[in-house]
């Protein structure tokens, strides 16, 4: 019988997106390169823990969670962690980022100054540049000073970034165009925290790091996976945790926390999709047509 791994989910690294798995092992994905993969008949996707700690029960849980978590985990994991504000005391220090998916899609969010860009790459932010740096209680003021006098959203859901990536501007110009702009507005407003420094609008362009250029747009996405069912095409783009695959009735999203806690196999090379798939509406597709 096949090596079964369990899934760990997509790490973006230096070199580009991984799939990382159980044990340390990672592989990496190119361009071009065929991703293929199934779940044993009755396999069962069980619980990731939480903290660095495995379920003490192995929990099932649901095919359709991205969080991979049971109740128990999933409040454990959210009882320390700065995305859920729970640390007030975290002394490492913070930076505030502007970070842009699509027309009228721009966020403000906080990230760890020691993680550099990672945390952009795992949203699949097509552009963004850091507005500031400083203690981490400083960089939520600025979130909220933003979110307050700019109506900036700290959340851009998922749906919204797959519906426009294969329509977005050509040139790295017109994708940071939004950026600078909220980031010229921001340094201009009064009452920021003096302990945050800030830093000058210096853009970085993912769409080359993720593969857009020319990007085929998406007829649905992976709604799950399921117990038999495998997931097989040729890889051509990856942007935050999701891969758009073509397979034999066009591109379908893959979004990869789907994958943890799935024990999965390697799968013959043919282009089929055996697995729940939400087909995009028509209205979909003509809603992200009429924004450019």
């Amino acid at each position: 019988m096949a090596q079964a791994w369990r899934c760990k989910g997509l790490r973006w690294s230096a070199d580009g997106p991984e799939l990382a798995w159980d044990g340390g092992r990672r592989s990496a994905l190119t361009w071009g390169k065929r991703v293929a993969f199934g779940v044993a008949e009755g396999g069962v996707r069980t619980c990731l823990g939480a903290r660095g700690h495995a379920c003490p029960v192995r929990a099932a849980v649901s095919g359709r969670s991205t969080g991979a978590r049971c109740e128990d985990c999933a409040r454990l994991d959210r009882a320390h962690s700065v995305a859920a504000d729970t640390i007030a005391d975290d002394p490492r220090p913070y930076h505030v980022y502007l970070a842009w998916f699509g027309p009228g899609m721009t966020k403000v969010g906080i990230t760890a100054l020691e993680r550099g860009s990672a945390r952009l790459l795992e949203q699949g932010a097509v552009c963004f540049s850091w507005l500031g740096a400083g203690p981490l209680m400083a960089a939520r003021r600025t979130e909220e000073l933003l979110r307050a006098a700019l109506r900036v959203p700290d959340r851009i859901p998922y749906a919204d970034k797959r519906a426009v990536r294969s329509g977005l501007p050509a040139s790295a110009a017109e994708r940071a165009a939004e950026v600078e702009d909220l980031h010229a507005r921001a340094v201009a407003l009064d009452a920021w925290p003096e302990s945050l420094v800030r830093e000058p609008c210096q853009p970085v362009d993912h769409a080359g790091v993720f593969g857009l250029a020319d990007l085929p747009g998406a007829v649905g996405e992976v709604a799950e996976l399921v117990a038999g069912g495998a997931v097989s095409g040729r890889l051509v783009a990856a942007a935050g945790p999701d891969l758009h695959v073509e397979a034999g009735g066009g591109v379908v999203v893959v979004d990869t926390r789907l994958m943890t806690g799935w024990e999965l196999l390697s799968t013959g090379g043919d282009a089929e999709l055996t697995v729940p798939v939400r087909q995009f509406r028509e209205r979909e597709a003509s809603t992200q047509d009429g924004l450019f």
